[in-house]
């Protein structure tokens, strides 16, 4: 039996990049499998993707016999797709093109008696190619690719973690296939000025309601091409005056003029003595600025539900 291993693993984004790309569109098809099948909730929430025991899953989604869920597990290295009558069908995760991935994953719906059909054009990336037709995507890197989804484990927990100081309306810690992240967003409740920003395949509409209320939001990406560096970021919208002065924390935090945003390079959370504690001082310094320069009512917003865990703990398995 192979013991834990609690390290952060280490992440290079040249070692990988190819992977990524191909990853990335596969789970954009299953997003929007999931985005078809599911009823529209607040700022695209029913469209994203969570972490799961072995990688990525849908979740449950309705069709026209009960339940289905689409899983990707990153340690076998298989997609599963399993119903509530029984059935379940698996593709293995191996080196094959991005229309081989669509066509084989349409056929095992097919099979299931699943009836769904998407948009084939993938979200938010430019010069795009239809699923169909991407032949030049084929990248699948086993151990690479495993290591990424293990660093989205160890951040999922303290996301987690941080989720639960906040009484206000907060998203769940889940996964954007758009753009390939993992983020947590809280609310302050007020509504926020009308988005104007773009994307490419992106309705403006979505992307609007998306942004309808003033948030502060923080994730973690894997980088690309114009910054080939896996990061945590922060940002603000709208964003208040003053923001970008804040002080944050951990010390190799900094804001980009660029982005817009705080951002914090998965390497100095890696190497760090210790990684959780430096990614939750960023979490919660960056949360501190938004809410300070755009006066959110902290006192009614925030919470520390800890001392249950430690008076509670007959409901605990550890206890």
């Amino acid at each position: 039996m192979n013991k834990a291993n609690n390290a952060w693993p280490i992440l290079s984004y040249a070692a990988w990049k190819d992977t990524l790309a191909t990853v990335h569109l596969w789970t954009q098809i299953v997003g929007k499998i999931r985005l078809r099948k599911m009823p529209w909730l607040n700022h695209s929430w029913h469209v994203t993707l969570y972490i799961s025991p072995d990688g990525l899953g849908t979740g449950s989604m309705p069709y026209q016999h009960g339940i289905f869920d689409i899983n990707f597990d990153f340690i076998r290295h298989r997609l599963r797709i399993s119903t509530s009558n029984g059935a379940s069908e698996e593709i293995p995760l191996e080196a094959v093109t991005v229309a081989d991935f669509y066509r084989t994953l349409f056929g095992k719906l097919a099979q299931l008696d699943i009836d769904v059909s998407i948009h084939d054009m993938p979200a938010e990336l430019p010069n795009a190619i239809p699923f169909t037709e991407d032949t030049i995507h084929a990248s699948y890197d086993k151990a690479r690719m495993a290591e990424f989804w293990q660093a989205m484990v160890k951040i999922y927990d303290v996301f987690t973690r941080f989720r639960t100081r906040f009484t206000g309306k907060c998203s769940p810690v889940h996964f954007f296939w758009g753009a390939f992240d993992l983020a947590v967003t809280r609310f302050s409740g007020r509504d926020a000025p009308l988005h104007q920003g773009e994307a490419p395949n992106m309705p403006q509409a979505v992307m609007q309601e998306a942004y309808s209320k003033e948030v502060s939001s923080c994730g973690f990406w894997p980088g690309n091409d114009q910054y080939p560096h896996a990061a945590f970021y922060a940002y603000a919208y709208p964003a208040p005056a003053g923001f970008a002065d804040q002080p944050v924390k951990p010390g190799a935090a900094f804001f980009s003029k660029d982005l817009g945003e705080f951002l914090l390079n998965y390497d100095d959370v890696q190497q760090s003595a210790d990684p959780a504690a430096s990614l939750m001082d960023f979490l919660q310094t960056t949360y501190e600025a938004a809410a300070n320069t755009a006066n959110w009512d902290r006192k009614h917003l925030e919470c520390d539900l800890s001392h249950y865990e430690n008076e509670y703990g007959c409901f605990r398995q550890d206890s």
